[in-house]
Formats: structure tokens, sequence, C-alpha cells
């Protein structure tokens, strides 16, 4: 899922919840509440952005006391892409007849000066998704196979994100991803889910992990190229072989960058665009009519 803020370069820059940011986490909380899916389990990024979000999500839950105990694990490894230098910057603008994007020629101009730090590469993000996966998401797939499944909520932020679902394409092998009737994603190539499109504020990616029958027999996971994970190296399949599931887990992609809970709610100017204050009264809180004495 991915949070809502107010600033373009925000990175790892800890800006909060826009006032429509707000309004949009309550909307999508309730909606996921309104599924009659019970959260197991809430990750987030550890910036407040995404933490309030994640709250609003969690404390949505229908039943009062597992929106008591959802406790929103907060993690720096699901931080956005540290964009360096250009942490809080406006976009710099494309040059007239360039190829370059205008912070891409902004860096080369600059890139060799003193105290200048770079973008977060994409391959440090990788490691950062890599380690989640293997470090919280795929323990509790693989949790005693004769629990109740878990059902995980992750609030990150919009690259990151698209670099996340590539880490989670890679824990299956071939031929076990499918997407559900009428949904169409990909564009060809080898692995043509790997790349899902952009993510909107609050949009969420919905999918069901398909745990093998109690007592059925678990297939190891082979290192051949699948989903994503291409081994060219030793090390590469062995990265493959951590970060796999068993052959017999299948993922249905439900949803992609999901946005029913957003109808009907109008972008509001301004006000809607400035920080949230949490001890401001919501405005419904006007109009309730008071009980006579």
């Amino acid at each position: 899922m991915h949070h809502n803020n107010r600033l373009k370069n925000a990175g790892i820059r800890d800006s909060p919840l826009t006032v429509q940011g707000v309004l949009q986490a309550e909307r999508l909380g309730r909606y996921l509440a309104a599924t009659e899916k019970t959260l197991t389990h809430v990750f987030a990024s550890d910036l407040q952005r995404a933490v309030k979000t994640a709250e609003a999500i969690a404390s949505a839950q229908p039943k009062p006391d597992v929106a008591a105990s959802l406790t929103v694990r907060q993690l720096p490894v699901l931080r956005e892409q540290d964009f360096g230098f250009y942490e809080g910057k406006p976009f710099f603008a494309r040059q007239r007849d360039s190829r370059k994007s205008g912070k891409d020629n902004h860096r080369s101009q600059h890139q060799d000066e003193p105290g200048f730090q770079d973008v977060e590469s994409k391959e440090s993000m990788a490691a950062r998704t890599n380690t989640f996966v293997v470090e919280h998401l795929k323990p509790l797939v693989l949790k005693q196979l004769s629990e109740k499944q878990p059902v995980v909520a992750i609030v990150s932020h919009g690259i990151f994100l698209s670099h996340l679902w590539r880490s989670i394409l890679g824990m299956f092998s071939k031929h076990t991803v499918a997407l559900a009737p009428g949904l169409s994603v990909g564009s060809g190539g080898v692995t043509p889910l790997e790349h899902l499109g952009g993510w909107s504020n609050t949009g969420y990616l919905e999918l069901d992990i398909i745990r093998p029958l109690l007592g059925g027999q678990v297939e190891l996971r082979s290192t051949d190229p699948v989903a994503g994970v291409h081994p060219t190296s030793t090390a590469k399949a062995e990265e493959a072989d951590i970060m796999g599931l068993p052959t017999t887990f299948k993922m249905l992609i439900k949803t992609v960058n999901g946005k029913e809970h957003l109808k009907g709610l109008k972008r509001t100017r301004g006000v809607g665009s400035s920080q949230h204050d949490e001890g401001q009264k919501k405005i419904e809180s006007f109009f309730k009519k008071t009980k006579a004495g």
C-alpha cells in the first residue's frame, strides 16, 4: 500500500501526511475492514507518513480486540528511496533538447562536488526489499502450515513498493503466479509481471498466497530462472534459493493499484495540501446533533 504525503522529493525526509492524505488513509482503513478479512500483521516504513497510514488501517479493524492488539511494526528497511542531495527539493525541469531528466543533468554537473550525496541505487533498494522478504514476510508464509493463514498489510512508498513487488514475485516458481479473472497487467518479456505500473496515493496491491494443504508433500524450490530471479552465477543462484518458496505455493494477483475506497472523495484545494493537525476537530463534529437534556 502506498501512503500519501505533500513533498515531491520526500524520500527519507520525514514529511507529514496532508489533510487529504489522512482522509484517504481513513477511507482505506474502513474499506479494508469491510472486506471482513481480519489483519494479523501490519508492517510499515518508520517514516511518519507511512506509520500514520498504517495506524489508520489497523485502528479501523472491525473487531475492537483485534484493533487494540494489532501493533504496527515500524521498519527502516521499508523506507522510500533516499534521494540524497535532492531530498526535499522540487523536481528539476528537463532541459530543452536533452534526453536526460532534469535531475540527471544536474547530477552530471555537480556529482564531483564535495558533500554531494547521490540518489540511492536500484541495487541498494533491491537489497533492502530482499531483506524484508527473507526476514519478515517469508517466515510468516512458512510458519506452521497448520496455523491460520496470516493476513498481512505492508505500508511503504511508491518507488520502494515497485522494488518490493519484484522481490515478492521472486519468491515464486515459474507458472505459479496467476491473475484474477478480468485483471490484465504486464507488457510481454520474460517476466511481464515485474512492472505493474505506478502507485496512486493509498493505492493498494492485493495478493493471495495459496499454501499447500496440510499433510501435502512440499517440493523443494529449484534455482531455475523464474519470476524475476535470473541466476547467472553461484551467488545469484544462492539468493534465489533463499528467497524462493516451495514450488507447491501459488500466488493470485487480485487487485493492482486498488482505488475503490477513493470513489466520491473530492480533492480539497488549499487546506487539502496542508499539513494535518491531529489536534484539529474533524469538520463532521461541527454538524453532529446534540442530545436534548
